[in-house]
């Protein structure tokens, strides 16, 4: 598995492995109504390649037996200057590879920020925690005029940073 900063031209896979993700990965722990109000397959790509290319943004692709292929995307993650965690997504049938540890680890270790704070699902939550995170609060955010539960969580970050 290599990680890689994130290029524009994987704005639609990253799409994909965000819907199919949610939908998937998340199921046992949130209604259907809320998984299509939180992933409705209508991502604004624009908005999500700005906000991308705004942040730290990490993609882990899965090496390829192709010479000339490029792999398979089966994650990502970014983060804010603020030491905000914003996405971490890694595809279904990549789950518990360590693929999501290795992106955070990276984001943490470059940010330069004395708190880490994410706002996690039910489903991310014990991840988190086993990282250190602490829940500062639950909290209902409206997606679609639908209400999700996720948890403001967070951490606090080594003084040292390094380049990814």
């Amino acid at each position: 598995m290599e990680i890689r900063s994130y290029r524009q031209e994987d704005i639609k896979v990253i799409a994909e492995l965000f819907y199919n993700t949610v939908h998937s990965v998340n199921a046992s722990d949130y209604t259907d109504e809320q998984l299509d109000a939180w992933a409705d397959g209508n991502i604004n790509l624009e908005a999500w390649d700005r906000s991308f290319r705004e942040h730290m943004t990490l993609v882990a692709v899965m090496a390829s037996n192709e010479e000339e292929g490029n792999g398979q995307i089966v994650g990502f993650a970014d983060m804010d200057s603020a030491g905000y965690l914003d996405r971490l997504y890694v595809h279904k049938d990549f789950q518990r590879h360590g693929i999501a540890s290795e992106l955070c680890d990276r984001l943490e270790q470059a940010v330069d920020a004395e708190t880490i704070t994410t706002h996690a699902s039910i489903t991310a939550r014990p991840f988190f925690e086993k990282r250190g995170y602490k829940v500062v609060r639950e909290q209902q955010v409206e997606r679609k005029g639908v209400l999700l539960t996720n948890y403001v969580m967070k951490k606090g970050c080594s003084s040292h940073r390094t380049q990814v």
